[in-house]
């Protein structure tokens, strides 16, 4: 296993789709040492990142900017062919990116990447009650922003920020690379990799998932709530443009998402979440094609038309997790090995963008005075500045799934006069969509 060392002639492919595939060859190139690796003695990691997705990518571009000496270990074999990303059929798995991350890629330099390959802006909201009359409706007008947020295949926005990745010497990533056991250090942490080599530093990042191997082995302990709902995601033709419009309907077994996708001028496509018990994820993925679409459409209400399925069914489950606590001496947990949430109001990544954007403010403050990364009032500060607001999240994504999936008739009454309430009072509605933005507490820097 080798260190891999970016290469800042990729970066001369990010000006445009023309340009980068006239960059082809110096892409390959410099994905090549980037899956074997350049050599570099002497550089010893001030943190270790574990776990090479969207979280753990921006956070490591975070620190490398700031000349952090980052080591980026992922189990993956190779990095993603950046030729192929944002081409051809969407990808299934997509977030809602909100205009306080959008800030931070576009600070990373990885959003211009990202803007040259696939995202789709939304400038409109709408949420319903299936079951009865409640409604509401946001604008971008109304939150005074651009547009509330754009969906962007997850592997759009991983490889944007592989790309910047690749620009920062501070930066060496590891592929291939499984940590087996952590133990604390007096100066740190150290990891033994499963090939037995052992690696250093005064902070070791997990940002490895939900089932967090890190989180694990240092003992920190999560509660799990299960929501009772499986996610069935796809991606589906509509017979009327979607306009711009993320729409989301809650049935009486759980929320139905289209998520507006433009793909070379086409805009009838979406990604769908609908978020329902396991017995009827399980019936709906089994559906033909054509069912599933039928099964769509009438659940939709037909609200833009007939519905033809354009990608395999994929049944996730949603587990709802928290960790106990953040960090550890010389250890913290960001992104989704921290907290996992309902999918409802699309902020999993964006919660997780913005503990890497907070954990790298706080690191960065304690290197100019001298402490380093690991430095405990660091990592309390962190601690303290995401975990009261990601509990919050969890906590009002899990009253919202409980609210809207109770059967009583005095519930559905409540709900549906509580929404169209809302839909009309123009302070609470900007109140609910500076929160939805992400326009929450102090913000990091590189998030304003």
């Amino acid at each position: 296993m080798k260190d891999i060392r970016s290469q800042k002639e990729e970066g001369r492919g990010m000006a445009g789709k023309d340009g980068v595939r006239r960059e082809a060859k110096d892409d390959d190139d410099a994905r090549s040492m980037l899956m074997h690796g350049l050599e570099r003695a002497g550089d010893a990691a001030e943190v270790i990142v574990v776990g090479g997705g969207m979280v753990g990518a921006a956070l490591a571009a975070l620190l490398g900017e700031a000349g952090v000496a980052v080591m980026l270990l992922d189990a993956r074999p190779g990095t993603l062919d950046r030729e192929a990303v944002g081409s051809g059929r969407p990808a299934r798995r997509v977030s809602a990116i909100t205009p306080v991350s959008q800030r931070l890629l576009e600070g990373l330099g990885a959003w211009r990447w990202m803007a040259n390959r696939r995202v789709t802006p939304y400038r409109y909201m709408q949420v319903w009650d299936a079951e009865g009359s409640g409604a509401v409706s946001f604008s971008a007008d109304q939150a005074g922003v651009p547009a509330l947020g754009h969906i962007v295949e997850n592997d759009v926005v991983l490889a944007g920020l592989e790309a910047r990745l690749c620009e920062l010497p501070c930066v060496r990533v590891r592929l291939g690379a499984r940590v087996a056991e952590m133990r604390e250090t007096p100066t740190g942490r150290e990891v033994v990799l499963d090939d037995g080599e052992r690696l250093a530093a005064p902070l070791v990042v997990a940002a490895d998932g939900a089932r967090s191997p890190l989180r694990d082995l240092a003992g920190i302990a999560v509660a799990n709530r299960e929501t009772g709902h499986v996610a069935v995601v796809t991606t589906v033709s509509t017979e009327r443009p979607h306009g711009g419009v993320a729409r989301q309907a809650f049935l009486s077994s759980g929320p139905l998402a289209f998520l507006p996708l433009t793909v070379e001028g086409d805009d009838r496509l979406c990604s769908i979440v609908w978020s329902t018990t396991p017995d009827e994820a399980e019936r709906l993925v089994a559906l033909s094609p054509k069912a599933l679409g039928e099964a769509l459409t009438s659940a939709f209400a037909a609200e833009l038309g007939a519905v033809s399925v354009a990608d395999e069914a994929l049944a996730v489950p949603l587990t709802q997790r928290h960790a106990e606590r953040y960090v550890a001496p010389g250890f913290a947990l960001v992104g989704d090995a921290a907290h996992t949430i309902h999918p409802l109001a699309g902020q999993g990544v964006n919660l997780g963008l913005m503990d890497a954007a907070v954990l790298a403010e706080e690191v960065l403050a304690a290197r100019q005075r001298g402490m380093p990364p690991g430095e405990a009032s660091a990592l309390a500060r962190y601690a303290r500045r995401r975990r009261g607001d990601n509990a919050a999240m969890l906590a009002l994504m899990d009253g919202f799934r409980l609210l809207f999936g109770a059967r009583h008739p005095a519930l559905t009454v409540a709900r549906n006069l509580g929404l169209s309430g809302v839909d009309r009072l123009v302070s609470v509605k900007r109140l609910l969509m500076r929160q939805a933005i992400g326009e929450r507490g102090r913000l990091p820097r590189s998030c304003r």
